[in-house]
């Protein structure tokens, strides 16, 4: 089975993806899509790229977690949704960390020197 295969006897997996899909569609229309299916770790994940600046994680997850609780908990589905930042934005977030570990390691020194 490829990464991106879904088991074919499951529709109610497929048909939850959709519809996560759907609810994700309407808030960031602009949001690409990867489904994975891991037999190591059985579930489906649900990858989720958004790019934009102000856009986090838990922006994507607020938007599905009651369909997610649906799906996990009563239905009993092993799907997951995983919002990623697409690879563009790497070298921006670690420039922005190295900004944030300078000004701790300042702040450090002044309170012991």
């Amino acid at each position: 089975m490829t990464q991106d295969q879904l088991p074919t006897e499951d529709t109610a997996i497929a048909t939850a993806i959709t519809e996560l899909k759907a609810l994700i569609l309407q808030r960031f229309p602009d949001a690409c899509f990867s489904v994975v299916y891991r037999e190591d770790a059985p579930g489906t994940r649900l990858r989720v790229i958004i790019d934009g600046a102000d856009v986090q994680s838990d922006d994507v997850l607020d938007v599905v977690v009651d369909k997610l609780f649906e799906v996990q908990v009563e239905q009993g589905l092993p799907v997951y949704v995983i919002p990623i930042q697409p690879l563009s934005r790497l070298p921006e977030q670690i420039r922005n960390a190295s900004v944030r570990h300078s000004a701790i390691d300042l702040d450090i020194s002044i309170l012991t020197g």
